[in-house]
């Protein structure tokens, strides 16, 4: 596919070496418009001079634009910030982290795969109603109301629930709704992939829409205290070492 082999290319021309690279955004959530654009996320490797320096490195490198009409959103955040998000229970980046969607990938990136699920704990639903509560004010905002802030909204809060109840990411909304079973989904999904982007919902049910909002924040709040999950991370320990194996000269040069 020509996307592939754009992304690829944003890879190999990364200005440092990358622990590993995914895709976020709608490609993940299954609900991708025919003219989304690709978010391409990942973890970068700063050389030891620039951390240890005067002269800092780039913590945060970001760059937007099209290439042979395909448009690539890049963010990659060097291993000890991403690291710190992980620890500050970000489900955003737990879905970079675990993403099927990979374009690059290390052993490194296996190795903090299964650190990760130690870092994952009860309060990561406080992200998900966060982040939930920020995509309806979006929805409620424009008129006519937008399919792809609702579709966030059920998309976060779902997760959430999973996340909850199994300790698993899963940010694919179709497979979420596999075991949730919200009919009305499949008709809002189908409207963002035919449509554009900024496709608007004809005639919504704000009311029903609103509904079910509180009626699954009000589950995810409930899947939080009933939850098996634990208090607090326990894997900074496993972190630190991983990031001090990162820094090492001879094990960066190991990265491809």
């Amino acid at each position: 596919m020509r996307a592939n082999e754009q992304l690829r290319r944003q890879v190999e021309s990364h200005p440092y070496p990358l622990v590993f690279a995914t895709i976020s955004g709608a490609h993940l959530y299954g609900f991708p418009s025919p003219d989304s654009d690709f978010d391409l996320r990942g973890v970068h490797l700063l050389p030891l001079e620039d951390v240890v320096g005067l002269k800092a490195g780039r913590e945060t490198v970001e760059k937007s634009g099209v290439e042979d009409g395909i448009e690539i959103d890049l963010v990659t955040h060097d291993a000890k910030k991403f690291f710190g998000l992980i620890l500050k229970k970000n489900g955003y980046v737990l879905e970079q982290v675990f993403s099927p969607l990979v374009v690059h990938t290390t052993p490194e990136h296996e190795e903090l795969k299964q650190i990760a699920i130690t870092c994952i704990t009860r309060h990561h639903a406080h992200h998900y109603l966060g982040f939930a509560a920020t995509q309806w004010k979006l929805f409620q905002k424009d008129r006519p109301p937008r399919v792809k802030p609702l579709l966030y909204v059920y998309r976060v809060l779902l997760t959430g629930i999973h996340l909850m109840k199994t300790g698993a990411i899963e940010a694919n909304l179709r497979h979420l709704n596999e075991s949730a079973r919200l009919p009305f989904l499949d008709d809002l999904i189908a409207r963002k992939l035919a449509g554009p982007e900024k496709s608007h919902l004809p005639a919504a049910d704000l009311g029903f829409h609103e509904g079910e909002y509180q009626r699954l924040a009000a589950e995810l709040e409930a899947a939080a205290g009933n939850s098996h999950l634990p208090e607090s991370p326990s894997g900074k320990d496993a972190l630190h070492d991983l990031l001090v194996r990162l820094r090492l000269p001879q094990r960066r040069a190991r990265l491809p």
